[in-house]
């Protein structure tokens, strides 16, 4: 018998036999698998040690964001005529090198890609003027900061339900509302803010994104609380007083952009992390396990431990899968909401 498989690490179309027992490939490229090594050894070298103090110290280490873009994650997807490397978009390939980041540390590794989903959104999405004037930003050496401008204060928070508001009026946009948990919006040059189209049908299609600059009308940034085990990550609060947008500034320009898919990638990259960060407490623990002796054996010989540890290590792969899944399906192109919900859960 003869089944197609679907490589989610690599070539869609690729057929593979095994006789009566083929399976659907996990193998990531050569390409994939040595971006995931150098992000997984620069973990190690210049993150785990330095995570503790980090987060004791409530701040990034310094020319840690420098250190990490010099790794060219963003850079390498980015179109050569924009002064990129010109590699193919891959959701899929962000998703593993986040993984091996968010290992060495969460809140290091979501400092370090957070220019990232500006950046593609623009790459994704879009015009021809946008990619003009603002992709050349992230082609620099040195570590060009932008953020992505989504979470809003309160509880059960909605990305469907925004309260944000975006007006047209003439030919400019105001935006009016409120975001929180803005990753490096203390430095960034730009924001991508998320706010709801009052004058569209749908809540999954009323979404807009807009560029905003730091210093625009209206805009006041202030300093927000640390999270627990993010503590290194510098956050803020946007607070968006009719701040006026050109027409040019909303991403896709005229027609728009697929908010969705964005929301969907923000997920991906948020169940990556939690991957990451789920794999370093099974790798600290599983040792620790073997080692701490109590009434006489190891504690990781008695079942209750052992039982534990074995089903923390299913579920980080099923999380894992899950996340290439959702990631593959976002690089192909197909409606990948209900996988990027899983994941994220």
């Amino acid at each position: 018998m003869r089944f197609q498989c679907i490589n989610l690490a690599g070539d869609q179309n690729s057929t593979e036999t095994s006789g009566d027992n083929d399976l659907i490939s996990f193998k990531p490229t050569e390409e994939q698998e040595l971006i995931r090594t150098t992000a997984r050894e620069f973990a190690a070298a210049a993150m785990r040690d330095s995570a503790r103090d980090a987060d004791e110290q409530a701040a990034l280490p310094e020319g840690f964001l420098d250190a990490s873009w010099a790794l060219g994650l963003t850079v390498a997807q980015i179109p050569e005529e924009n002064g990129g490397a010109g590699m193919p978009r891959s959701p899929l390939l962000g998703a593993m090198a986040l993984e091996e980041l968010a290992y060495g540390d969460p809140a290091l590794a979501m400092a370090a890609m957070a220019p990232a989903l500006f950046a593609f959104a623009i790459v994704d999405h879009g015009t021809e003027d946008q990619k003009d004037r603002f992709l050349p930003l992230f082609c620099e050496e040195k570590f060009h900061p932008a953020s992505l401008a989504l979470i809003e204060p309160g509880p059960l928070f909605d990305p469907l339900q925004l309260k944000t508001t975006a007006t047209l009026s003439g030919n400019e946009w105001i935006l009016t509302g409120k975001k929180s948990f803005v990753p490096l919006a203390d430095s960034a040059s730009h924001f991508l803010v998320i706010a709801r189209n009052g004058d569209a049908e749908g809540a999954d299609k009323n979404l807009e994104a807009f560029i905003v600059e730091r210093d625009a009308a209206g805009l006041t940034i202030s300093e927000s609380g640390k999270s627990l085990g993010l503590r290194a990550l510098p956050t803020a609060s946007l607070d968006l007083d009719q701040v006026r947008v050109s027409a040019a500034d909303r991403l896709g320009g005229d027609e728009g952009g697929d908010i969705r898919s964005i929301l969907d990638a923000a997920r991906v990259g948020t169940a990556a992390v939690q991957v990451g960060l789920s794999r370093a407490v099974l790798e600290y623990a599983t040792p620790y396990a073997t080692e701490r002796v109590a009434f006489g054996e190891a504690i990781g010989r008695k079942q209750a431990v052992a039982f534990m540890l074995s089903d923390m290590a299913i579920e980080i792969d099923s999380m894992r899968w899950l996340v290439w899944k959702a990631a593959s399906e976002l690089e192909k192109g197909v409606e990948a909401t209900r996988s990027a919900h899983l994941a994220s859960r």
